[in-house]
C-alpha cells in the first residue's frame, strides 16, 4: 500500500491578560487560503523539524515573540480542515503573563492581542475557532490546579489583583470571601511579605508573593 500524502502544521494558542481581560494572540493571513481572515499563528513543520521547534519557530517568524514555553494541546485531523489538501496540525498552548506587542512577519499581515470573547466572535480560518475553544478550557483548569495564576500578578500582590485574573481566565465573577479562603489555605500557593497596600477601597490589603509549590493540592475549583 501507498503511503498517504498528508502535511502536518502547528498552530499556536498564546494567551495573556492584558486589562483586565484574558486575550489570545492572531494573526492576520497575508496570503490564500483566507487571506484576510484571523487565524492562529502557525505553519508548516519542515522535513528537519521536529513538533516543538516547529512551534517555537512559527512563533518567532509570525509574531516576533520568543522565549514563551508552548505545551502541546491537541492534534487536529478533520479531512476538510484545510483547502489546500489533507492536513494534521498538532495545537500548542502558552500562557504569556508579560507579554509584549507582537510584531509581525513572513505570512502574517499583521499581529494582534484580541480579547478572546472577541475572538470567539470572529471567522476564524481553518478550524481554529475549535482550536482557541480547547485552548481556551485548557488554560482555565490550570489555573485550577497550578499556581499560575500567581504569575500573572506583580511581584507582590493582594488576593484582589490575584482575584482578578482568575476572573479573567474563567470569564466569571467569583465571590471575595470565597476566593479569600481557598486561596490563603491552599498549602505553599501564596506567602505572606509582612506588607500591605492602599491602593484597593478599604482597609490595607496584606501583600502575597507566590509560594513554593506549582501543584495545588487541594485544587482552586470554579
Amino acid at each position: 500500500m501507498t503511503a498517504p500524502l498528508m502535511a502536518v502544521t502547528v498552530d499556536l494558542v498564546i494567551l495573556t491578560v492584558r486589562s483586565g481581560e484574558l486575550c489570545v494572540l492572531l494573526v492576520r493571513r497575508g496570503v490564500p487560503p483566507f487571506r484576510g481572515h484571523l487565524a492562529l499563528p502557525g505553519g508548516y513543520v519542515l522535513p528537519d523539524e521536529d513538533l516543538l521547534a516547529a512551534a517555537e519557530r512559527e512563533l518567532r517568524e509570525e509574531t516576533g515573540l520568543g522565549d514563551i514555553h508552548l505545551e502541546q494541546l491537541a492534534t487536529y485531523g478533520h479531512p476538510g480542515r484545510d483547502p489546500r489538501g489533507r492536513t494534521v496540525t498538532v495545537a500548542h498552548l502558552a500562557l504569556a503573563p508579560h507579554a509584549g506587542a507582537p510584531t509581525a512577519g513572513t505570512d502574517a499581515a499583521e499581529a494582534q492581542w484580541l480579547p478572546v470573547a472577541e475572538a470567539m466572535a470572529e471567522d476564524l480560518a481553518f478550524d481554529h475557532d475549535v482550536i482557541l475553544r480547547d485552548g481556551v478550557e485548557r488554560a482555565r483548569a490550570k489555573l485550577e490546579y497550578s499556581s499560575l495564576g500567581a504569575a500573572f500578578c506583580p511581584p507582590e500582590f493582594t488576593v484582589g489583583q490575584l482575584r482578578e485574573v482568575y476572573e479573567a481566565v474563567w470569564g466569571e465573577r467569583l465571590d471575595p470571601r470565597n476566593f479569600h479562603r481557598k486561596v490563603t489555605k491552599t498549602p505553599g500557593f501564596l506567602e505572606e511579605t509582612g506588607a500591605t497596600s492602599n491602593t484597593e477601597p478599604g482597609r490595607p490589603a496584606k501583600l502575597y508573593r507566590r509560594g513554593p509549590v506549582e501543584q495545588l493540592n487541594p485544587p482552586i475549583t470554579r
